[in-house]
C-alpha cells in the first residue's frame, strides 16, 4: 500500500470561472474527474449516453461552480454539436475539455475482429476525440485559448494478447494528442493520460478475478482507483502545467515497470 493508504490527496487548485466539458462521465475516471473539477472551482458539464445517466452522476458532484449532465453519445457528431452549444448557451465558454469516453467491444486476435467492433472502438477512443476538439475550438478554444486532455492507456505503449485493437485505438490517440498539441499552438494545450490497471467497470476483465495477482505485480501495491486519474487531469487542466503540451503522462503505479520482487530490499543475494 502506499503512503496515502488509498486515500488521495487533495489539489491545490483553482478553475474558478473556468468551464469544463468531461465526456463519459456517468462513472469511472470520468465520473471521479467531473468530481475534482467541480472541487476546484469549475462549472462542469457531464455527458452520458443517455441524459438521465449524465444528470444522475452530475447530481453526485458538489462545488461553488454550476453542475450540469447533458445526453450526448460521443461518436454522434449531432449530439456532440448540440452538447457544445448548449454548453456554451448556459456558460459562455469552454476552457477545459476531457475526452474520457472509451469503449472496448473488441477482444481477441486483430485479425479476428469484424469490422463493426473494430469500427465501433476507433469511433468511440479515436474519432469522438478528435470530432469534439474541433467542436470546442469553434466554439471557444480557438480564440480564448484551453486545455484538451484525452484518456489513453499505458495500453497504447506496449502489448497484450486479447485488447489488440483497443491498444492500437490508446496508440493512436497518444500520437493525436501530439499532433494537436502542434496544430493548436499556441494557445491550446492538449495532454493525455496513460493509466493503469484502475478499478473501473471497463477494465473489470484485467483485474476483478486476480485482483491480488495484479496487485503484486505493481511496484506500488494496490489498483489504481478512479481519483487517482482524476487527480492528474485536474494538475493538468491547471495552471501549475501551463508548459505542458503533448505530453502522455503514464498513471500506472509502477506496473509497466514490470514485477518490483526482486528489486526490493531484502531480496538481494547476499554478497
Amino acid at each position: 500500500m502506499s503512503e496515502h493508504n488509498g486515500v488521495i490527496p487533495d489539489i491545490a487548485v483553482d478553475l474558478t470561472g473556468r468551464t469544463a466539458i468531461v465526456t463519459g462521465a456517468s462513472r469511472g475516471i470520468g465520473l471521479a474527474t467531473a468530481r475534482r473539477l467541480a472541487a476546484a472551482g469549475a462549472n462542469v458539464v457531464l455527458t452520458a449516453r443517455r441524459r438521465e445517466s449524465a444528470q444522475e452522476a452530475a447530481a453526485q458532484v458538489d462545488g461553488p461552480g454550476a453542475v450540469v449532465g447533458i445526453g450526448a453519445h460521443v461518436a454522434d457528431k449531432d449530439q456532440a454539436d448540440a452538447c457544445v452549444d448548449e454548453t456554451m448557451q448556459r456558460f459562455g465558454r469552454i476552457d477545459i475539455l476531457v475526452n474520457n469516453a472509451g469503449t472496448n467491444p473488441a477482444y481477441g486476435p486483430l485479425i479476428a475482429q469484424d469490422h463493426a467492433a473494430f469500427a465501433k472502438t476507433f469511433d468511440v477512443n479515436l474519432w469522438a476525440p478528435i470530432a469534439w476538439t474541433a467542436l470546442v475550438m469553434d466554439a471557444w478554444m480557438r480564440e480564448h485559448g484551453g486545455s484538451v486532455i484525452n484518456t489513453a492507456s499505458i495500453g497504447g505503449l506496449g502489448h497484450e494478447p486479447g485488447i489488440g485493437t483497443y491498444n492500437a485505438s490508446k496508440a493512436a490517440l497518444i500520437y493525436v494528442t501530439k499532433q494537436l498539441a502542434l496544430e493548436l499552438s499556441p494557445k491550446v494545450r492538449v495532454n493525455c493520460v496513460c493509466p493503469g490497471v484502475v478499478r473501473t467497470r471497463l477494465a473489470e476483465a484485467l483485474w476483478k478475478e486476480h485482483e491480488q495477482e495484479v496487485v503484486s505485480l505493481t511496484a506500488l501495491e494496490r489498483l489504481g482507483e478512479p481519483d487517482d486519474v482524476a487527480a492528474a487531469i485536474t494538475f493538468l487542466c491547471s495552471d501549475a502545467a501551463s508548459w505542458m503540451t503533448g505530453e502522455a503522462l503514464v498513471i500506472d503505479g509502477g506496473q509497466r515497470l514490470g514485477e518490483p520482487g526482486a528489486f526490493r530490499e531484502g531480496s538481494w543475494p547476499a554478497r
